[in-house]
């Protein structure tokens, strides 16, 4: 029974761990812009950092395997003509990164596999539509393809960045946009402005659906969606200067469900929801500390955890997406702060203290896949689907390969045609060999139209009736020296690969495994992690010593009544 006014929480005692030294990111030259932005963007892949350079504006992209000291002539992305404002890496694709920078523009560009190997000037494609500089971007978080941009020219425009050309642009607002969020859908779109209002519009028509009044301090506000609750989370200013933050349902903007006043420091304080956990983390520019608060369904809506402090104040932060954790550690959040005062970027690590180093059920559900849910066409037509989720346990560090390249004829960012990047695209997907009998099986899959065979064509275009495999092999013919294969053949042994599928299919052909498909096979049979890979090692690695010992006793006889007929003729 618990105590009253205790409310049970299994993340209340989340705590944050800075990573150690060899860990972090040193020596990165970050930038010293007064934008009202983060400059850091995070992936399983890739950390991309706005850096600080003499002329135009370059941001710094490291594998995140490479931690340490950063060579101060590190490659950089430097394309753009002004200052780079913000960067946002693709949801699906881990080497696509967006940026938008103080010369109005939006670019793509795709990063290659382990890194730059020289300064990246030519971007995928070239967004020209803001006639004010360019500060905040976000990708939709289930079609493919779309982005929204917010210019100091007070629009939002709408990206098809397949064609790069917007598709609506959005011009509701009469001063400074300061931040936008949309919800798990992608069907609403959230934004704060300077005017003090909270805005809800649909992002395919520009339409304001709903508004209200927001924080009345004069400085900037933040919203994020909290999911698919229907409810908003929103931190500002009260008129005397009060840091604050607001729950709102996205029903009614009239008037915040919950407003409390946080303290009366003078940082802009950004918030991060975690739709697995129901946790909001708060941080401002200028602090040492990381608020945490835990969203609920009924009042009082946000309960405040505990807080990660630390003596070093913060320029801004980044966000690694959910599969990009350790699960092994319980870790269910991690930034990367940069410093304000020191060149350095330090991975922080939001970990639930448990005991067993199995995987946790409770706190890992089914997570945001890197797939998406529609086409940029499908969602521009007006169809609208949840996001496509994937299990913790098996999703964890998963990583995309998708190449792309720009076709300049059609005016369109496609997958690339290049063999090699095929090949690698090929590897990167996982194979689910089917060691079953090709007779029993349920459903046999058409061969591949490629021809594979290594002597020709022109050798295997002979009719069935023209073609008969030896039965026996003639061990006397014309001075031939059979190899252990044709051995194994000719006296009937199975051969390792027959070995596979009787182990498979537990040695009689009528298993029931037979008649199940293969991805039901698989997924009833294949855990994830080091055990199903010992498992499966273990069943297909396994040998009789009394069958081994006689298999090989038969070859070494056959072989000396090879040599003794030789000698004798």
């Amino acid at each position: 029974m618990n105590f009253r006014g205790i409310r049970s929480s299994k993340f209340r005692h989340v705590y944050g761990a800075p990573a150690k030294k060899e860990k972090c990111f040193e020596n990165v030259r970050i930038t010293r812009n007064a934008h009202d932005g983060n400059y850091c963007a995070a992936n399983p892949k890739f950390l991309a950092v706005v850096v600080e350079v003499g002329g135009g504006g370059s941001f710094l992209v490291v594998p995140l395997d490479k931690c340490g000291r950063v060579d101060h002539n590190s490659w950089k992305v430097a394309g753009h003509a002004g200052p780079v404002l913000d960067i946002k890496w693709n949801p699906f694709n881990d080497n696509i990164i967006a940026s938008g920078s103080d010369d109005c523009s939006v670019k793509d560009w795709y990063i290659p596999e382990g890194g730059l190997s020289q300064d990246l000037t030519e971007c995928l494609i070239q967004l020209q539509g803001h006639r004010r500089r360019v500060g905040l971007l976000e990708w939709h978080p289930t079609a493919e393809n779309i982005l929204a941009s917010v210019g100091y020219d007070h629009l939002v425009i709408i990206w098809n960045m397949t064609r790069g050309q917007p598709v609506h642009i959005i011009d509701c607002h009469q001063d400074t946009i300061y931040s936008m969020s949309f919800n798990r859908n992608g069907s609403l779109l959230a934004t704060t402005c300077k005017d003090k209002k909270i805005r809800i519009i649909d992002p395919r028509t520009g339409e304001v659906l709903r508004q209200g009044k927001n924080h009345q301090g004069t400085k900037a506000s933040k919203v994020v969606y909290l999911g698919d609750t229907g409810r908003l989370f929103t931190t500002g200013f009260s008129k005397f200067s009060d840091r604050q933050f607001a729950v709102w349902s996205d029903t009614d903007l009239s008037e915040p469900l919950r407003m409390e006043t946080i303290d009366s420091s003078s940082g802009v304080l950004y918030p991060w929801f975690d739709p697995d956990t129901n946790m909001v983390y708060v941080a401002g520019k200028g602090d040492g500390n990381v608020r945490y608060y835990e969203q609920i369904p009924e009042a009082p809506w946000a309960c405040y955890l505990s807080q990660f402090i630390s003596g070093a104040p913060q320029r801004g932060f980044g966000v690694l997406p959910k599969r990009g954790v350790n699960i092994s550690a319980c870790e269910v959040f991690r930034f990367f702060k940069l410093h304000a005062t020191k060149d350095l970027v330090e991975p922080v690590s939001m970990i639930v203290p448990r005991k067993s180093d199995s995987f946790q059920d409770d706190i890992y559900p089914e997570t945001l896949a890197p797939i998406p849910a529609l086409s940029a066409e499908e969602w521009l037509s007006g169809k609208t689907l949840d996001p496509v989720l994937i299990s913790m346990r098996t999703g964890s560090q998963l990583r995309t390969y998708k190449p792309m390249v720009y076709k300049p004829a059609d005016n369109t960012v496609m997958v690339s045609e290049k063999n090699n990047d095929r090949k690698h695209m090929f590897l990167a997907v996982e194979t689910k060999p089917d060691y079953r009998p090709v007779q029993g099986r349920k459903e046999t899959k058409p061969s591949p139209k490629m021809d594979h065979r290594p002597q020709g064509a022109a050798l295997y275009q002979r009719s069935q009736s023209e073609y008969h495999p030896k039965k026996h092999l003639d061990l006397t013919d014309g001075g031939h020296t059979a190899t252990e294969k044709e051995l194994k053949t000719s006296l009937n042994m199975g051969t390792k690969f027959q070995e596979v599928q009787k182990k498979w299919s537990g040695g009689s052909l009528g298993s029931p495994a037979l008649d199940q498909e293969i991805e039901t096979l698989y997924k009833a049979s294949i855990q994830s992690g080091s055990a199903s890979v010992r498992s499966l090692s273990s069943k297909f690695d396994y040998r009789d010593n009394r069958e081994t010992e006689e298999t090989s006793d038969t070859l070494k006889r056959t072989v000396n009544d090879q040599v003794g007929r030789k000698k004798y003729f």
